[in-house]
């Protein structure tokens, strides 16, 4: 049964007449339905492009679909309109991500929220979400359906879109398929007949995969995959051998994304593509049994003979027919193609992508810089990497130095100052003597002195009395006798008053005469030194006013200094010569957690151990996207 619904969804016809119902329901892709009608019928007018279709299989709804071409076939034994339908989850291609768009660490429900939120008819709204990851994703000029898609490409699991169109809004939900068992194909029960299609020429069991840029700045997976640039399935190489691909998709920017995505793509691309296409009955309206409906996305089992029984998923269902023969379905179970992204459609659409896709290119940036340092003044050159630096290639530094250069030798005075200056003083100091000299001084002699006599006076003696006076003889010379008799002495004694008495003298007047002859002194002066304290005080200083002419020139110092030492972001370089050709910055540079340089501003110092002038230049070589806020 078909309904039709205009733009606005209400319901304007049923088209009892309609005949040659088909669908067809691809595994996480649009749906498609067709139907016809007689040219004569009236209800023609009412299938206008774009209108809305509900498409039935007997009583069970299939979904909304809307039209989009209409063919019209008259001639002498046809007349009819066939009517092409596509599933309305195709009206995410009527809004586009213009620009550039890119979102970071946040989850799949945000990055999917984040893309509906972009339609200009709000359509659809998110249902259930059943993943949480958080890849970073990048979009430019791209429609919001294909944008969607790929928003689980890098999952390493298995996943399908499922959708409700029976209410409104629509609501989109992203989930696990079904793992288990739950329909089965039968020989001499509803097999009519199938056809196998093996490919060996389709394995691929190691795949480099490449995302934007060009050349040595293009994407790989290398720096996250322990330096290997490839994703491979030994098991795979051991049966069938090496079958390596290079998978390019410029519109990956992350590395994990990338290598996600290809890991995805090796487990669909490591066996033989095999395509079962069966034509099958299903018997489920007649037995009621859900083993018997043959659905899009259902497990089914395989049993057939000269096969060994497999499980695989129905990836597509058609039915060409449900009002003339609703039993006969056409499946397409296992490897689909379209499910591995190669389809034809979707090369289009990346190739248009590709075309908008902004990428970038190599720069090469010259920073120099000159300038006078000292140890306590370094040379610092300051220089900002953007966000647009995709990789950063080269940063070297090339150095030499040179001798202090000055422009002037005075500066203007500021006089009509005065400054008292501290003493220095509360101090003892002690100076060395200079002694152990010896020195004659002239005497100044050699002439003649006289004095005044102070003569013409007289003067008498007090008495002086003795008490007694002995006078005694010596022994005679030669006397003969014994001590008793021979030898003897005799003594006087005189009293001592008759020897009282006293002296009367007179001093006429005279002078003295002395004549001192030419002569010198000799003197020694031994080692000593001089002890000084010099008390607390301070100088008392005038200054007049006045100025110093500015005398100008270049003026260079005659020494240069001997080594340097040379720091970026804080790191010490290894290097300390005072010339340098192209030394490598880069693993100095500030990191952020994964190794990765740190997008902003940077400092490189250059720090002499003497006065100096450093001419200095840092080469840059780097891709940068061609993305940016204006265009001025």
């Amino acid at each position: 049964m078909i309904k039709i619904l205009n733009k606005n969804r209400q319901y304007v016809a049923y088209l009892e007449n309609a005949f040659n119902i088909g669908y067809e329901k691809t595994f996480n892709q649009i749906w498609g339905a067709s139907f016809s009608l007689p040219l004569n019928d009236p209800k023609n007018e009412e299938c206008k492009a774009l209108y809305y279709v509900e498409v039935y299989d007997n009583d069970e709804y299939i979904g909304l679909f809307r039209i989009v071409p209409k063919r019209t076939i008259k001639n002498e034994s046809t007349e009819i309109v066939t009517y092409q339908c596509e599933h309305v989850l195709a009206t995410l291609l009527d809004s586009s991500l213009f620009q550039y768009h890119q979102t970071d660490n946040i989850t799949t429900r945000e990055n999917l929220q984040y893309i509906l939120d972009q339609q200009k008819v709000k359509h659809w709204v998110l249902g259930t979400v059943s993943f949480t990851r958080y890849f970073s994703y990048k979009w430019e000029n791209e429609n919001l359906l294909s944008a969607l898609f790929s928003v689980p490409k890098p999952f390493d699991v298995q996943y399908r879109w499922t959708w409700n169109t029976q209410v409104y809004p629509w609501v989109l939900n992203l989930v696990p398929p079904e793992t288990a068992v739950t329909c089965e194909i039968r020989e001499r029960k509803n097999l009519i007949g199938l056809e196998l299609e093996e490919n060996p020429m389709g394995v691929f069991n190691r795949i480099y995969p490449l995302g934007y840029g060009e050349g040595i700045n293009q994407l790989n997976i290398a720096a996250v995959n322990n330096g290997v640039p490839y994703v491979d399935d030994a098991e795979s190489i051991a049966e069938y051998g090496i079958h390596e691909y290079i998978w390019v998709d410029k519109r990956f920017e992350d590395a994990l994304t990338l290598k996600a995505s290809a890991e995805g793509l090796l487990k669909e691309w490591k066996e033989p593509i095999a395509n079962w296409r069966i034509s099958a009955a299903d018997l489920s309206s007649r037995t009621g049994e859900s083993i018997d409906k043959l659905k899009e996305g259902r497990i089914v089992r395989l049993n057939v003979e000269g096969f060994p029984v497999t499980d695989l998923r129905i990836m597509k269902e058609s039915k060409p027919d449900t009002k003339g023969e609703p039993w006969n379905v056409q499946l397409e179970i296992g490897n689909l193609n379209a499910d591995l992204g190669t389809t034809q459609a979707d090369l289009q659409r990346r190739q248009q992508i590709n075309e908008l896709y902004a990428q970038g290119a190599t720069n090469i940036l010259f920073i120099p810089y000159n300038d006078n340092a000292d140890p306590d003044h370094p040379v610092e050159m300051k220089f900002y990497l953007p966000e647009e630096f995709v990789k950063l290639n080269k940063l070297l530094l090339s150095f030499v130095m040179d001798k202090f250069r000055a422009y002037e030798r005075a500066i203007g005075g500021g006089g009509s100052i005065v400054k008292s200056t501290s003493s220095g003083g509360g101090s003892q100091q002690t100076s060395s003597s200079g002694g152990g000299v010896a020195t004659s001084t002239e005497s100044g002699g050699g002439s003649t002195q006289t004095s005044s006599s102070g003569g013409g006076t007289s003067s008498t003696t007090s008495e002086k009395t003795f008490v007694q006076l002995n006078v005694m003889t010596g022994v005679p010379e030669n006397a003969i006798g014994s001590d008793n008799y021979g030898n003897h002495l005799h003594e006087v004694q005189i009293p001592g008053s008759v020897f009282d008495h006293s002296h009367t003298f007179t001093i006429g007047s005279h002078t003295h005469t002395v004549t001192i002859p030419t002569h010198s002194h000799n003197f020694t002066i031994p080692n000593h030194s001089h002890t000084v304290t010099i008390p607390a005080h301070t100088h008392d200083i005038t200054l007049p006013d006045h100025t110093h002419a500015i005398q100008f020139g270049i003026f260079k110092l005659d020494n240069v200094p001997s080594k340097v030492t040379i720091k970026v972001d804080g790191n010490t370089v290894p290097y300390t010569v005072t010339n340098g050709d192209n030394i490598d910055l880069i693993p100095y540079l500030s990191k952020d957690s994964e190794g990765r340089v740190n997008r902003g501003w940077h400092t490189v110092t250059i720090t002499p151990n003497d006065l100096g002038r450093i001419n200095a230049q840092i080469y840059t070589q780097f891709f940068i996207q061609s993305r940016g806020g204006g265009n001025f």
